[in-house]
């Protein structure tokens, strides 16, 4: 019997390239669950569509609003025919019914559950109230089930240098049982800082061929 043929990755995507693809308000909505995803979460004003737009370099990619909660689909961006970012919907937003956020919460769970194509996720706080509940909630789902987590502490321009290190140093302690698993950054969208180390840890997700490779295994 011939041996299976090696996954090949792909090449490090260019994030200026990235291109709205759908919107999905369930799991049979999303695009084939193949190739490589990383998706980004985090509460409703936490900064994430602001995060995606700063990282591609393109102001109208992913829809912002001064009222928290307008991401209420899961939206993908494609990099490459194989390599996607997810804006997902915000978690805390307290302006909509409670059987409405029941059923985003639900569809949340399922998308992170069952998403085979999902490599990690990247996780978005305002520096300034780190490790909410609804954070810890995330993050606890997360590393239970063994997903890849970067914390992006966003905002940073909102303090000096000093407190921002200060919080950092906090959150990584935090994190420092699950060291192989999680870790976090300062990241600002206002002045585009922290890109190069999220482009290395979207680098390495985005390329990485060792759960693909097991897949094929089993």
């Amino acid at each position: 019997m011939n041996d299976p043929e090696p996954v090949i990755a792909p090449a490090a995507p260019n994030y200026r390239a990235a291109q709205y693809l759908t919107s999905a308000a369930k799991l049979p909505q999303c695009p084939p669950d193949t190739g490589w995803e990383v998706a980004f979460a985090g509460r409703s004003n936490a900064g994430k569509s602001s995060a995606i737009n700063s990282l591609t370099q393109n102001k109208k990619l992913a829809k912002t609003s001064k009222t928290p909660g307008r991401t209420q689909l899961i939206n993908f961006f494609e990099l490459s025919a194989k390599q996607r970012l997810v804006d997902l919907p915000g978690y805390g937003f307290a302006k909509v019914p409670l059987a409405v956020k029941q059923e985003w919460t639900k569809q949340l769970e399922n998308y992170l559950q069952k998403r085979q194509s999902l490599r990690g996720l990247i996780l978005l706080m305002d520096v300034r109230h780190p490790l909410q509940p609804f954070d810890r909630q995330m993050l606890d789902w997360a590393l239970s089930a063994s997903m890849p987590v970067h914390i992006l502490l966003t905002k940073a321009d909102k303090l000096k240098r000093g407190p921002a290190s200060a919080t950092l140093l906090q959150v990584r302690s935090h994190l420092q049982p699950h060291s192989e698993l999680a870790s976090a950054q300062l990241f600002s969208a206002l002045k585009h800082d922290g890109h190069e180390e999220l482009i290395a840890v979207l680098n390495a997700w985005l390329t990485d061929t060792s759960i693909l490779e097991a897949d094929e295994i089993e």
